[in-house]
């Protein structure tokens, strides 16, 4: 197939099941049957369009995708562009699932976000076991001649922090994959000390849509002030680091909607659900169920969907070892590089694990002490960090100690509801 033969074809209708993983095979051939070859839509015209459409960034921030590319592009010096698909988020598996189902939609949005900021370096910096399915379908886009600049591929280094942003481009500039306390936005100065987008590849998969569709199209489901649709990764009613199914949603949709469509206990079984990933909050249920999963719907519970992790938690487990497991984890990642992550994080966990561990071994002053030290400990960690680590942690466990506060006081008193236990 010839680029000229690409160019003839007759773009597709707008998928109707779903937008993103519709594509039948991950192929070059598949995704140009199913969504048509890239347009060649650029400038204004499309800028205009993807701020019509109110795209937001799926990675976890949520920042208005426009005014991120109009401020790469307006910024001195010839631009990078980056696909972030680094997905340091244990609980979540999207992006890999998207990079290796549907990776041309993602190069698509990749060359687009490269038209749009007049960038002539692209980079996709992806977790090693999706890496082979972006080279594949980068060497079948060469040999179709599709692409107007290059594309790099770098594998992301493994942890929860890695793919923040600032941590992304220290590492594409030979440095440590952490985050990185700068002064001037990586839209200004990031790779080679050029303007850089940074961009996370779901976020690239929708801008590729859009430049098909419109605006308008990508505002048909969602809410007002959360368009479109996202890509929801959902666990069964356990914690753990395995990623759960991915579904691609409605802004807007109730989550106990998607609970009952998507786990396989009964909603009245259900405890609890974490929205959001390890720096998401716990959301009490069933309160929550009739929730809906936009910024607007979760903003009077403290809620924010990051980068769309769902994660039940069933009626005979404990929430505060639940809990206790994420902050070792996230104690764990920590950057190294300020002390409240360095020696907050630490104290936070063993502070859990302790009110955890009481509630199973009947020590009462275990548990009243650790309560009260945890209290203080939260407030010494948030907003001091050198990155935004502490502060997502201490979120995790205040979150905690509302939905649970049942189990709180029963865990001070030496005791414990849940029918089974995960080990503190």
């Amino acid at each position: 197939m010839t680029a000229g033969q690409i160019t003839s074809m007759a773009p597709p209708a707008p998928p109707t099941s779903g937008r993103l993983l519709v594509a039948p095979a991950p192929d070059y051939l598949a995704h140009l049957n199913t969504f048509g070859p890239l347009p060649a839509t650029g400038g204004p015209q499309l800028l205009d369009q993807v701020r019509r459409s109110g795209l937001t960034g799926r990675g976890g921030a949520g920042f208005p995708t426009a005014v991120k590319l109009q401020a790469v592009a307006a910024a001195p010096g010839v631009a990078v562009v980056v696909a972030n698909g680094a997905e340091g988020e244990p609980a979540s598996g999207k992006d890999r699932q998207l990079l290796v189902d549907t990776p041309h939609l993602v190069l698509d949005g990749l060359q687009l976000a490269a038209r749009l900021t007049s960038a002539d370096k692209a980079i996709v910096y992806v977790r090693p076991d999706a890496a082979q399915a972006v080279r594949r379908g980068l060497a079948e886009r060469m040999a179709a001649g599709v692409d107007r600049i290059p594309v790099t591929v770098v594998e992301a280094v493994d942890g929860f922090v890695t793919g923040q942003e600032t941590a992304v481009v220290s590492r594409l500039n030979g440095g440590p994959a952490r985050p990185q306390f700068v002064r001037v936005r990586v839209t200004e100065r990031g790779v080679d000390g050029r303007p850089t987008l940074v961009q996370n590849v779901e976020t690239l998969s929708h801008l590729a849509l859009i430049a098909r569709y419109g605006g308008a199209w990508f505002r048909e489901v969602g809410t007002s002030d959360s368009p479109g649709t996202f890509l929801a990764t959902v666990h069964q009613a356990r914690v753990g680091a395995e990623p759960g199914s991915i579904w691609e949603v409605p802004y807007g949709l109730p989550i106990g909607q998607l609970l009952a469509a998507s786990t396989d206990a009964p909603l009245e079984h259900l405890h609890a659900v974490l929205i959001g990933g390890y720096h998401g909050c716990w959301l009490p249920l069933p309160q929550a169920l009739n929730a809906p999963l936009s910024a607007a719907g979760l903003a009077p519970f403290g809620g924010t969907l990051g980068a769309g992790v769902v994660v039940p938690l069933s009626s005979s487990d404990c929430g505060i070892e639940a809990t206790a497991r994420i902050v070792r984890y996230l104690a764990a990642e920590s950057a190294q590089q300020c002390g409240p992550c360095q020696f907050g994080l630490p104290h936070l966990a063993g502070l859990m694990s302790a009110l955890a561990a009481a509630g199973r071994t009947g020590n009462v002053g275990t548990g009243v002490a650790a309560l009260a030290a945890l209290r203080e400990a939260v407030g010494l960690v948030e907003g001091r960090g050198a990155c935004h680590h502490p502060d997502g942690t201490a979120r995790l466990v205040r979150s905690a100690m509302d939905t649970f506060e049942s189990d709180v006081m029963l865990h001070t008193q030496g005791r414990c509801a849940a029918q089974t236990h995960g080990g503190v």
